[in-house]
């Protein structure tokens, strides 16, 4: 019989509703592993009491679309009574008197929340690394970072502390850190979710999405966070889906493109390691012998730095620091946020045109295809510390270098998807990407299935079995 942790999050919804076990059962055999995740940062805050409570008072029979799940909120999501950090020391103190829009959507489906997962500082960051608490580590190799922003989900999940993680992807935060350990990241497209949906903020990067183990499991999380709340502007016709079923069927022969160009080649030192370009050529190799047109994308971007630098500096300039927070911030932050705030309403206006502009270019580029396959990352999962100590500008570069290919996505506002494909010679997981249509996901879940497949099951990091 396995244990709780290793079925899948699809396995434990159906055996949580046939009632082989509770959601008391569920959520206290997953604090349990988390009391025991020891060194790697995946929480920054475990509310163990108020889940049992919670989880024991669920009403039965099961209703809602996650019963009885647990689940944890990013920092970055306030919940009324529950430290809200933001992973900043500027917010050490800070808790909530009222809860923000997801987090009631997800009490309202029905799942159980455990806690906070750790986050880079406001989450500006594609590494989580923050000064108010220990660094999300990969599980497979603990003296490495987890990427971020979304690096503790990505650990909880891939360690096995949660069946499943809700994360915020406005640059590659869901899709870097599930790259970086080995689990399954998703970026849905700007307007698919009725919370999370991009379209909230003036330059329409964040979208809220699933971490999870499998292609199918990211799917389900995907379908509950769609059904979340009534929305008019969501994409695809009402009562379109459910993902999971394009999880679970063949895609049929599609037309795939394929590329390594990054629309930073020619601002920055990008360099593909030869275990992401082996990921790369045979998820490529595998999608031609699954019958796929698979062409060379031929895609030229141009323009693309500084439109980003500029959207990542207004979205800074938008955190409420006052003087005496501005003193606690890391210096990263204080950077952004003042020169976020020096840009001029030309400036920003301009990033923002420019930024359509890109997206305009790029969907064109790509409805070709039915999906383009990129490489996730770079470069290997980086060592704890390797961002401390540099220039902003540097640290800037650094992160682009590791991650090249994930921003473009959340600018021009399509779905993508990451999954582990391969393994580099020391056995840690290599990851690849695939960036859909608008409103492409039962696409790039279908096509990812077949890789998945094709792959085989892979292993378990050695903090699985902790």
């Amino acid at each position: 019989m396995p244990r709780l942790h290793e079925l899948s999050l699809a396995a434990q919804m159906t055996a949580l509703r046939a009632g082989e076990f509770s959601p008391a059962d569920l959520t206290i055999a997953y604090l349990d592993r988390i009391d025991r995740i020891d060194g790697l940062g995946a929480f920054a805050e475990v509310t163990r009491e108020a889940a049992i409570t919670r989880a024991r008072a669920l009403p039965r029979p099961a209703c809602g679309a996650l019963w009885g799940v647990p689940l944890a909120d990013k920092d970055l999501v306030a919940r009324a009574g529950v430290p809200t950090r933001y992973g900043s020391r500027s917010r050490m103190d800070h808790v909530p008197t009222a809860s923000d829009p997801l987090a009631r959507a997800l009490d309202d489906a029905g799942a159980v929340n455990v806690g906070k997962t750790s986050t880079s500082e406001f989450g500006l960051t594609g590494f989580t690394e923050p000064l108010i608490h220990a660094p999300a580590r990969d599980p497979w190799r603990p003296s490495a970072g987890a990427g971020g922003s979304s690096g503790g989900a990505a650990v909880a999940v891939a360690a096995g502390r949660l069946p499943a993680a809700v994360g915020s992807d406005g640059g590659g935060s869901i899709r870097i850190p599930s790259a970086t350990v080995g689990v399954v990241g998703l970026k849905p497209s700007r307007g698919r979710l009725p919370i999370g949906s991009g379209l909230d903020s003036p330059d329409q990067l964040s979208v809220t999405g699933p971490i999870a183990r499998t292609v199918e499991d990211a799917a389900l999380l995907l379908d509950a966070l769609v059904g979340l709340a009534p929305f008019p502007y969501a994409t695809g016709a009402p009562g379109s889906g459910p993902f999971v079923d394009a999880a679970r069927r063949d895609p049929g022969p599609l037309r795939v493109g394929i590329t390594t160009v990054s629309p930073w080649d020619d601002s920055e030192d990008i360099v593909l390691d030869a275990a992401a370009r082996d990921a790369f050529s045979t998820a490529a190799a595998w999608f031609t012998d699954a019958g796929h047109d698979v062409t060379d994308a031929d895609w030229h971007p141009v323009g693309y730095p500084d439109l980003f630098q500029v959207l990542w500096r207004a979205s800074a300039a938008r955190i409420p620091l006052d003087e005496a927070d501005a003193a606690l911030v890391e210096p990263l932050t204080a950077w952004l946020v003042e020169e976020g705030r020096r840009l001029s309403a030309v400036e920003l206006l301009g990033g923002l045109a420019a930024a359509r502009a890109f997206e305009r270019r790029t969907v064109a580029d790509f409805s070709r295809f039915d999906a383009v396959l990129t490489p996730a990352l770079a470069q290997p999962p980086q060592p704890v510390g390797a961002y401390a100590g540099h220039s902003p500008e540097r640290t800037f570069a650094m992160q682009v270098e590791y991650a090249p290919y994930s921003s473009f996505v959340n600018v021009a506002g399509l779905p993508a998807l990451t999954l582990p494909v391969t393994a580099d010679p020391t056995g840690h997981p290599v990851s690849v990407q695939l960036v859909g249509r608008p409103g492409g996901e039962a696409v790039l879940l279908s096509l990812a299935a077949q890789l998945e497949n094709r792959r085989g099951p892979l292993p378990h990091p050695p903090a699985w079995d902790a």
